[in-house]
């Protein structure tokens, strides 16, 4: 038996912010989970499993909240699964609620991911420290900033290059709605002129703690022709990992990165991403982050990737926008940025992006990765039905 389609139908984010007081975990994930039933036209009911995600529990000190949050999602006495891969959790999350629709278990999914990072200290949660290496780093960016360095090293790319994509990214942050980050004074020289955190990084080209969740409802072909608004159709989705630490592990590019995106793109038929694919959600919480993954996915030959960025290939509309809702640069809840990426794609292709809509967006694709580079997860959405 083939698999069947996969639709996205239904699509629901919190508003972002440093901090959500007012609500509980299970009120934050609740609140996804309703504007994205409410996009379906559905309700609890018609849900058949729901599959939930985040980030390493210590975050927020809660262990296995799963199995308190059944109730908050209609899930009493429906399957609930868990996943966790690190950063790359939203994207693997939303994979696993469509492999379930793809293969007749269940005909309609709800999957949901979040974090809510006020309750804990991520930075600090992320500050582990590394075998045979002096303990000098301080969260994430003290441990991918010499792979920034590394591939500065390589490339020849010129210091500004981030700087341009934090820029772009905030602007276009402030045509989304739920983005976290609304910097309205925002230019390229305050940008240049923030402080320096882990060189080459500035605190500027550097993603934010946020709160907030983000939801998604998957379903068959029969679902989608009876809810009320155009489907994003599932044409292809992968996962890779390989270990933090190896011998000869490439941290510019990881070849995990490289295999996730060639799986991709064999199913979904695409044979040149850069003229195929009309936007791309990125997973960049570090602004050198995008030329890098321009390279690591397909979008531009070694080295070439810093000109992309440079050229405005990347800007809202430029030929390939780059995180047109402003990113994890600019809304960074991180067990769900991943499958933030995955919605937005999405939304692009329903023609359901608002402000940030990229014209005529037929095809999209939506990136996560996580751990030490060791995570990967992606997805390409389409306007069309596949026909295989």
């Amino acid at each position: 038996m083939s698999k069947a389609p996969v639709a996205v139908v239904g699509i629901g984010q919190t508003k972002h912010v440093a901090a959500r007081h007012d609500v509980s975990i299970a009120g934050l994930l609740r609140e996804a989970a309703l504007r994205a039933l409410a996009d379906a036209e559905l309700t609890f009911a018609d849900i058949d499993a729901v599959v939930i995600g985040k980030a390493p529990d210590f975050f927020e000190g809660v262990m296995m909240p799963e199995l308190y949050l059944a109730d908050a999602l209609g899930a009493v006495g429906k399957p609930m699964l868990r996943v966790h891969t690190a950063g790359s959790v939203g994207g693997s999350t939303a994979l696993v609620a469509s492999n379930l629709v793809a293969a007749r278990v269940h005909r309609t999914v709800l999957t949901v991911a979040f974090e809510k990072q006020s309750e804990s200290n991520a930075m600090w949660g992320l500050s582990l420290p590394i075998p045979f290496q002096q303990p000098l780093l301080a969260g994430a960016g003290g441990f991918f900033a010499p792979h920034v360095r590394a591939y500065m090293r390589r490339t020849g790319a010129p210091d500004h290059i981030g700087s341009l994509v934090a820029f772009k990214d905030r602007r276009n942050a402030l045509k989304n709605p739920y983005a976290h980050l609304h910097e309205k004074d925002i230019t390229l020289e305050k940008v240049r002129a923030a402080p320096m955190l882990w060189d080459p990084i500035r605190y500027s080209e550097t993603c934010p703690s946020s709160d907030g969740a983000v939801a998604m409802v998957l379903t068959d072909t029969e679902g989608a022709a009876r809810t009320p608004r155009p489907p994003a159709w599932l044409h292809g989705g992968a996962m890779r990992s390989e270990p933090t630490m190896f011998a000869g592990k490439d941290y510019v590019s990881p070849q995990a990165g490289k295999d996730c995106a060639a799986d991709v793109y064999r199913q979904a038929g695409i044979t040149d991403p850069r003229r195929e694919i009309d936007a791309v959600e990125m997973y960049v919480p570090f602004s050198w982050y995008e030329p890098m993954w321009l390279e690591n996915l397909g979008f531009a030959a070694e080295g070439e990737g810093w000109k992309l960025t440079e050229a405005g290939v990347t800007e809202l509309d430029g030929d390939l926008p780059v995180n047109p809702s402003g990113g994890v640069l600019s809304t960074n809840p991180i067990g769900a940025s991943g499958m933030i990426r995955f919605a937005e794609a999405a939304l692009q292709v329903r023609g359901q992006a608002g402000e940030h809509q990229v014209e005529g967006a037929r095809r999209a694709l939506g990136h996560a990765y996580g751990g030490g580079a060791q995570f990967f997860s992606m997805w390409l959405v389409g306007a069309d039905r596949p026909t295989t």
